[in-house]
């Protein structure tokens, strides 16, 4: 692992002139015109494993878009590693918020800029390098597996099945993750839980058309009111969600751990002043990191309905839209969330509208224990990299995937990301520096030789 920088740097043009190739592949996998982009990453990816020194690799067709896999496998006695990341992105509307084009990355201030820059072409990209600096140095010590899938930003539906069906193909002993962040440059972090998620879209409906707003208006209750004072009674005045039994299953997290949380570096002030926000919201009790790492959250992702031209038209709506999520903790189960808010969404309804609740896509929580050798194996490749012991820390972001894994193929994950807050992932302009992109590659190998030196203890 000795010339890990030197190689590094011998490639760097290399590396990303191929990163590049797969970032201008617009694989939006929730605009369905956009999937034979889809196919294109895959096979884009099945040629990055080849190249990098798998023994074999396929693209694989599912319901949805493809998975790719690759392997080496150099002594079925040994430990097998299983690297998952995700080829698809997410749309890039507001196009007009961009200041480059987000499929064509550019380098600026020391940043790669793209749709995918970090979330998540990036970031496992960076496994791709690392695995094959360990095959063309022969310093590779453990079987490695590799599951791209394409279906990630829209919850990954295909997946779970593509697991059951593939069980024996993709036993190993740990998955590996590069889908998350740490607190900053120079304070590294491992993401030890992630949140579950629940998603739906509910649709109101009043009059059976467009009304006029002058002979109509004060008689017809317009749709958009209605889905806005509903919507207004999901969360109360100390932020806890009224959904009926939503926190049956909430496990309160102790006081002990709630003070290890409180040791990670956070300024309340730097965090208002990078989103331009005054003052911060959330449920009465607890703190802005507790807020997004242990408690669940509610959230209107999109609303929608009436006339939003230019100009004026008066006009009473026959329907108001919204899209709708939530985030949960682990525990709670996010069919039974899923069952919740449509039986409680549609009772508060008044009988002057109907509502329908459309679920799309949901998944659990998942927490990673630190006494897990691959997460010790992390810990020491993350000091050995950046000269400090990381962070354990509980992310807001979900992965619903990630708690199939462990359901379907009984194996623990370990979420070692490279991204920062600062990366825009899923806004205009995303971005990823050049500096964690290469201090990825330069991490992952040396938590492959300590993970292999635990398991021999």
């Amino acid at each position: 692992m000795e010339n890990i920088k030197a190689y590094i740097e011998e490639n760097q043009e290399r590396f990303l002139k191929e990163l590049f190739g797969l970032i201008r592949i617009p694989s939006i996998s929730s605009i369905e015109a956009n999937k034979p982009e889809m196919y294109k990453a895959a096979e884009y990816w099945k040629q990055l494993m080849l190249d990098a020194g798998a023994d074999k690799a396929e693209v694989f067709e599912t319901e949805g878009n493809p998975v790719t896999y690759g392997e080496k496998i150099i002594d079925p006695k040994l430990p097998t590693v299983m690297v998952y990341g995700h080829m698809d992105v997410m749309p890039v509307d507001p196009i007009e918020l961009w200041d480059t084009d987000p499929f064509e990355p550019v380098i600026k201030d020391g940043k790669i800029w793209a749709r995918g820059a970090d979330d998540d072409k990036g970031q496992a990209f960076m496994h791709a390098k690392a695995f094959e600096y360990m095959v063309k140095n022969n310093c590779l010590p453990c079987n490695v597996k590799f599951m791209i899938e394409g279906e990630e930003e829209v919850g990954s539906p295909n997946l779970p099945k593509f697991c059951e069906e593939h069980k024996e193909m993709l036993q190993a002993d740990v998955i590996l993750v590069s889908d998350t962040g740490m607190i900053a440059p120079d304070i590294p972090s491992i993401t030890t839980g992630l949140r579950g998620l629940m998603y739906w879209e509910v649709e109101v409906t009043g009059p059976n058309r467009d009304l006029h707003s002058g002979l109509f208006g004060g008689a017809v209750a317009n749709p958009i009111n209605v889905l806005a004072k509903m919507i207004t009674q999901m969360v109360d005045e100390n932020g806890h969600i009224t959904i009926p039994g939503f926190y049956d299953d909430v496990i309160e997290v102790s006081k002990e751990e709630r003070a290890m949380m409180a040791e990670a570096p956070f300024d309340v002030d730097e965090y208002k002043k990078a989103i331009d926000v005054k003052e911060l919201a959330g449920e009465k009790g607890y703190t802005p990191s507790e807020h997004t790492g242990i408690r669940p959250s509610f959230d209107v992702c999109g609303i929608w309905g009436g006339y939003i031209g230019e100009g004026a038209k008066t006009v009473l709506p026959s329907k108001a839209n919204a899209k709708i999520s939530t985030r949960l903790v682990p525990n709670q189960n996010w069919e039974k969330i899923s069952v919740l808010f449509k039986e409680h969404f549609e009772a508060i309804a008044p009988d002057c509208v109907k509502v329908e609740v459309t679920p799309l896509h949901g998944g659990q929580g998942y927490v990673c224990p630190i006494d897990l050798p691959a997460y010790q194996a992390a810990e020491k490749a993350y000091t050995d990299v950046y000269g400090k012991r990381p962070v354990p820390v509980r992310s807001g972001g979900s992965i619903p995937i990630i708690s199939s894994f462990e359901e379907i193929l009984g194996i623990k994950s370990v979420l070692m990301g490279f991204g920062l807050e600062s990366d825009a992932i899923h806004s205009p302009n995303e971005n990823y520096p050049l500096e964690q992109f290469f201090n990825g590659i330069n991490t992952i190998p040396l938590f492959y030789k300590y993970y292999a030196e635990l398991l021999k203890k």
